[in-house]
């Protein structure tokens, strides 16, 4: 069943709307039937989440929108479906069952907006009408009934990008959104989603095939490795090159190439700030613009090893897999536009092979092409420090790797404070926006605990155990 290949009912529904997108789109039939595509999408005859069948699909038409890339624009990769919103509850400042109905009545007293009032037992309510959510009646409770409750989209933000409009749906602001995907991820009606561009991979697929001198490749992170836990990552680049892709190549290896440029820029410069995680960079342009120097001014290994493939073959197309809605954003940059055609996330990698109706368990394994075990290691939190001790190793350098590794971005926001306060003894700041790195990016088909250790594995796997070993065997 497709649906156990996902985490949430949400991911299949998305799925099955991406992989029906898809299909119309090889067949050159996508305007034609475009209208059936709600109908086709949603699992089953009978609504599962909304008041009605009409709701539902009034929604996934909206997602069919996304998963033709909505407005294409691209700077604004995250959007949300404000029709799907509504299901949510409000959250805010709530009275809870603990109200034992004193007399001291300190909460109505704080309250200078006059919000609170009290029923026949003396047990308190709040008028959300009037309420400013100030928290004043919360701090004075002397039993702690009063508590504050967050929609999942604003708890999971840790940037307070997220706020609500006047209909009480998610509002992103973009002015401080960086694209990290936490509020798609952790969103439980699906109302929070990122823009899709499976229909532009599509159409180089389709031009590849009539076209022999026409090559697309296909970069996968390394954090493939924790995905497609129902088969083999072998069988998942079989199936890669089934879909249509002339060649499949790890981002591991471009990430060996990072790690020798970035440990010669930071032993030059004493102190530096990674510059692999898109979000992470983003952040400390909207947040930090003060420390903007210190950032590495190398690119990602996905753009990396896209220039290698486009120096070799100028006319080829290269797209991208990953588990980062980021790095849809980061392709639009001028120094990465050049070189990236298309970013999908796994769980639209997972669609195109649906769209194709590939069983990927029936496939032979197609090994991955070796990378070092430290431009696998990417993948993880920590990874990337450690592949910057190696390569100071292997290149003898007189430097002390002092690194601050940031899971997530509230680490990142603590570790920039002290840079920017002169108080972080480090000279190295690894920041990963996502909590684990990228094996806890929001474009995973599943989240799980054991992804830490399927990575270390696939690591330990490779052969070349040395960064200079890997970027001169691959060369």
């Amino acid at each position: 069943m497709d649906n156990k290949k996902f985490d949430t009912q949400i991911q299949y529904i998305k799925y099955k709307v991406l992989k029906e997108t898809a299909i119309l789109a090889w067949k050159d039939e996508l305007l034609e039937k475009l209208l059936d595509i709600p109908y086709k999408a949603i699992p089953g005859t009978t609504p599962t989440m909304r008041c009605c069948v009409y709701k539902e699909r009034a929604i996934v038409a909206e997602r069919v929108k996304l998963a033709m890339g909505d407005d294409r624009d691209e700077s604004k990769i995250i959007k949300v479906i404000d029709i799907a919103c509504e299901e949510c509850p409000t959250g805010g400042y709530e009275v809870t069952n603990a109200c034992v109905g004193c007399i001291s009545h300190r909460c109505i007293e704080v309250c200078k907006f006059g919000a609170i009032n009290f029923d026949h037992r003396h047990v308190a309510h709040i008028d959300k009408s009037k309420c400013k959510e100030c928290g004043a009646c919360s701090k004075v409770c002397p039993f702690s009934a009063i508590i504050h409750r967050k929609r999942p989209c604003e708890n999971a933000c840790k940037i307070k990008a997220i706020s609500m409009n006047e209909n009480k749906a998610a509002r992103i602001k973009y002015e401080k959104c960086i694209n990290c995907g936490a509020c798609v991820k952790q969103c439980p009606f699906g109302a929070i989603n990122d823009k899709s561009f499976i229909l532009d991979a599509v159409d180089l697929l389709k031009k590849s095939e009539n076209n022999t001198n026409y090559k697309v490749y296909l970069i996968v992170a390394p954090s493939i490795a924790t995905q497609f836990s129902y088969a083999k990552v072998g069988q998942a680049i079989s199936a890669s090159y089934k879909v249509g892709f002339y060649d499949v190549v790890e981002a591991a290896w471009g990430a060996d190439l990072v790690t020798e440029k970035e440990t010669k820029e930071l032993v030059e410069k004493g102190r530096l700030l990674s510059s692999c995680c898109p979000s992470f960079v983003l952040y400390i342009e909207k947040n930090f613009p003060e420390l903007i120097p210190y950032i590495s001014t190398n690119v990602s290994p996905m753009v990396e090893i896209a220039k290698v493939l486009k120096r070799k073959d100028p006319t080829c197309k290269v797209v991208f897999a990953g588990p980062c809605i980021s790095k849809k954003v980061e392709r639009t940059k001028e120094n990465v536009r050049d070189y990236i055609d298309v970013v999908l996330t796994f769980e639209e990698l997972q669609a195109l092979f649906g769209s194709k109706a590939i069983d990927i368990k029936l496939l032979e394994e197609t090994p991955l092409k070796n990378a070092s075990v430290f431009g696998r290691l990417f993948a993880r939190s920590g990874g990337l420090a450690e592949a910057v001790k190696q390569s100071i190793i292997e290149n003898n350098y007189d430097f002390e790797l002092k690194a601050s590794v940031c899971n997530g971005i509230e680490e990142c926001k603590n570790a920039l404070k002290s840079l920017k306060n002169g108080t972080l003894i480090d000279n190295f700041i690894e920041g990963m926006a996502c909590n684990g790195g990228c094996i806890g990016g929001p474009g995973c088909l599943k989240h799980e605990t054991s992804h830490l250790n399927v990575l270390n594995k696939h690591a330990a796997s490779s052969e070349i155990k040395n960064i200079k070993d890997s970027i001169k065997e691959n060369e």
